[in-house]
């Protein structure tokens, strides 16, 4: 019996040795240390706060989980950039243009840059009804932005394999439940979490429909323990319940609505987490991207206030990894383009707008423009793009899956003044997929002291020769130069040095347009064109007008266009050249003493920012005539301010409209522009030109400038379009002009 007991003393010993070898074993081994980030829209930006004074500590993160802008962050981190590279990153990005998916004018064709530049008011129709959009953004400015960030990690499909694992929560949309997102195209799935309701539209992921993982699951911690996490840091952007003063906006409405669930939700959370973090984003709302260094700091700071508690997280920890720094690739090469998704458009269409052949050595800023170009057509929700290396090359092969919308027609509306045409309301109808897979139709009928109108159909066929109809009508009363409309031997003008005339303009046109080189617009065709232009003055019987002009011309032309300026009428950079010859080779009708005639005329503008806010635009043009002088009234015209002018007539600060006339000019102009305040701009203009008979015969067109004019001018930008007030003097005239404008020009 005394040996039994002996042997079971002796056992119980040795179990008591070995399990506290075991809980000395256990104490002394490194914590898993988790990283929650939750959502706040732009208040998330004090997470990158948080993150750089756990780097400045050395603290080692072993899993991250994220929610919405906790999730975007979030993911960049696990990618491998540190809390100073996103905080350099975040800084350098425009989240105007971000967020609401706003594209550089380059990225539009022509036709759509003219389209975008004329109306205020775009209401999408389908069976007759107005059809919303499901978000105010697609999305793809963001998408386009976090998938080149994270193309060092592009080849990792599940997120446990990022240099820091990762996952993120999304909300199912068809459901209501939350879902983890932890594999699948890393981008795509920050995305979906970041889907905020009503601001972007819903993220589809293998036919599921995500949007804000913040509806559901806003700070992660419980699935985070799940995954083995013995300390959990814990940041918080989220905000308690504000009064009614506070809430200004529709997105703050609604994240007061979520915040109803979260705030309680918070209340058990917080106690989970081990090191709770929050930063004092009080006077922050979810769309403060503009205060984003602000809201960094509060970051900073909210970490710094539990030091004591990450330093002793640190010492529980061994020496830091050191963390392999992404490079983000400047250049790619494109092997080939794999498409999925189109139907309606044709794989032609697609790959002019992209700009890409296959086969390509770009620049990535190349890629992303042309993904803008496709997807400023409106003629897509969505186009999601990997880039699949290509195994022992250093190529890459482009996958896409696009997704048409299914609006075809759209609303358009618009209002305008000018001293020309006088006011009119712009009445738009566009119709794409008309006929054929890749095409649109656009009437616009202006209503008001003239009616006008304007149709246009094109066949876009991108690096293909596309194919183009349209249709013009314009109209107005105007005190002309009477060398506009009367032959220089006509014993009128020794009488009249201008008249009042009723013009009459109707342009038809077939044509043909390719791009070349990628950056060029060539275009050429056939034009008929029906002028009319009647005056009551001359008439002494009173019994109908004088007629000065009733012929149908025709005529065969072409052009070269090339336009990079960033903003058609406060450009700040980029170049303009527009240049077309017309030979008119027949007439029928009142011009009974027709003989064929050419006329060629070229722009040439350049544009350019010495300092901020300043900015100098150069132009330059001229033109002339061959042949003919059977009709004066093509001849070139000048005076008065607009764009969009008929013919060849053009502006001329310091005269009244179309008061300069002669067969063939040079004109040089040249405006300082200064931004006062945000959209707000005081110009400065001065123009000089030579213009009258045959200046290139005798080099006239050499000699000082006959006429120049001056131009002091206040322009706003507005959704309506630029309105503006210029006056102008001419020294030669010793008068002055003020000339007003009122919306976007048609």
């Amino acid at each position: 019996m005394r040996r039994k007991l002996k042997y079971c003393f002796t056992f119980l010993v040795a179990f008591l040795l070995l399990g506290s070898a075991s809980l000395n074993a256990q104490s002394n081994q490194e914590p898993k240390v988790g990283l929650v980030l939750s959502g706040g829209g732009a208040k998330g930006f004090a997470h990158i706060g948080t993150l750089k004074v756990i780097d400045s500590l050395g603290i080692k993160i072993d899993y991250i989980a994220g929610t919405s802008m906790g999730a975007i962050i979030g993911s960049l981190y696990a990618s491998g950039y540190s809390g100073k590279q996103l905080d350099s990153i975040f800084k350098s990005i425009d989240f105007d243009a971000l967020i609401n998916d706003k594209f550089s004018r380059n990225s539009k064709s022509l036709v759509e840059r003219n389209n975008s530049e004329r109306y205020a008011l775009s209401l999408p129709f389908q069976k007759f009804k107005v059809k919303l959009p499901s978000g105010l953004s697609r999305g793809q400015n963001v998408y386009n932005l976090l998938y080149k960030l994270m193309l060092p990690v592009n080849e990792i499909s599940d997120f446990e394999s990022l240099p820091i694992p990762f996952f993120c929560i999304a909300t199912n949309i068809e459901t209501g439940e939350p879902e983890m997102m932890n594999k699948g195209n890393l981008a795509e799935a920050v995305l979906a979490s970041g889907a905020f309701p009503s601001l972007f539209q819903p993220v589809e992921i293998n036919n599921s429909i995500y949007i804000d993982g913040g509806v559901t699951n806003n700070y992660p911690i419980e699935e985070l323990r799940a995954k083995g996490m013995d300390i959990i840091i814990g940041v918080d952007v989220q905000d308690g319940l504000k009064d009614r003063e506070a809430l200004q906006s529709a997105p703050e409405i609604l994240v007061q609505i979520n915040n109803f669930r979260t705030i309680n939700d918070m209340k058990v959370k917080r106690k989970l987490t081990d090191i709770y973090i929050k930063p004092d984003i009080t006077n922050f709302s979810v769309i403060s991207f503009s205060e984003g260094r602000d809201i960094v700091k509060t970051g900073e700071v909210a970490a710094k206030e539990r030091l004591k508690e990450l330093v002793q997280l640190k010492e529980k920890q061994s020496a830091s990894i050191e963390r392999s720094v992404p490079k983000i690739k400047d250049s790619l090469k494109i092997r080939q383009i794999n498409l999925s998704g189109n139907e309606r458009y044709t794989r032609s269409y697609i790959l002019g707008k992209l700009k890409l052949k296959g086969d390509d050595n770009i620049a990535y800023s190349k890629l992303d423009k042309g993904v803008n170009n496709l997807v400023a057509t409106n003629n897509f929700d969505t186009f999601r793009y990997k880039l699949k290396p290509v195994p022992n090359t250093d190529e890459y092969d482009l996958e896409a899956k696009i997704r048409e919308t299914n609006t075809s027609t759209y609303l358009k509306l618009g209002v305008h003044y000018d001293g020309l045409y006088k006011s009119a309301a712009l009445v738009n109808l566009t119709q794409k997929r008309l006929i054929s897979k890749n095409d649109i139709a656009s009437l616009d009928i202006g209503l008001g002291d003239n009616i006008r109108y304007d149709f246009n159909y094109f066949i876009d066929k991108g690096f293909y020769v596309s194919i183009g109809l349209s249709s013009r009508y314009n109209q107005f009363d105007r005190r002309v130069n009477a060398n506009l409309v009367l032959q220089p031997n006509n014993p009128l003008l020794t009488s009249l040095n201008k008249v009042d005339v009723e013009l009459q303009d109707q342009t038809n046109r077939i044509y043909f347009q390719t791009l070349l080189a990628k950056e060029f617009e060539i275009k050429s065709g056939f034009e008929h064109k029906r002028l009319k232009i009647t005056t009551e003055n001359l008439n002494s019987t009173n019994q109908s007008d004088f007629t000065f002009e009733n012929t149908d011309y025709f005529s065969l032309y072409g052009g070269l266009k090339i336009d990079t300026y960033d903003n058609r009428f406060f450009p700040n950079n980029g170049v303009w050249f527009n240049g077309d010859i017309h030979w008119y080779i027949g007439a029928s009708g009142f011009n009974t003493d027709f003989e064929p005639f050419s006329i060629a005329k070229a722009d040439i503008g350049y544009a350019v920012s010495p300092l901020d806010k300043l900015s100098l635009h150069f132009q330059t043009s001229g033109g002339f005539q061959l042949g003919d002088r059977s009709t004066n009234f093509l001849n070139f015209a000048f005076g008065g301010y607009g764009y969009n002018f008929i013919n060849n007539f053009n502006s001329f600060y310091g005269y009244d409209y179309l008061s300069i006339v002669g067969n063939s000019f040079v004109k040089a102009d040249v405006t300082i522009d200064y931004e006062i305040f945000k959209k707000h701009h005081i110009m400065l203009s001065g123009n000089f030109a030579n213009i009258q008979d045959n200046i290139f015969d005798d080099g006239e067109w050499f000699s000082s400038p006959d006429f120049t004019g001056y131009a002091l001018g206040y322009s706003l930008e507005t959704f309506l379009g630029p309105i503006e007030a210029k006056y102008t003097y001419s020294p030669e005239e010793k008068e002055s002009y003020w000339f007003f404008n009122l919306g976007f020009w048609f």
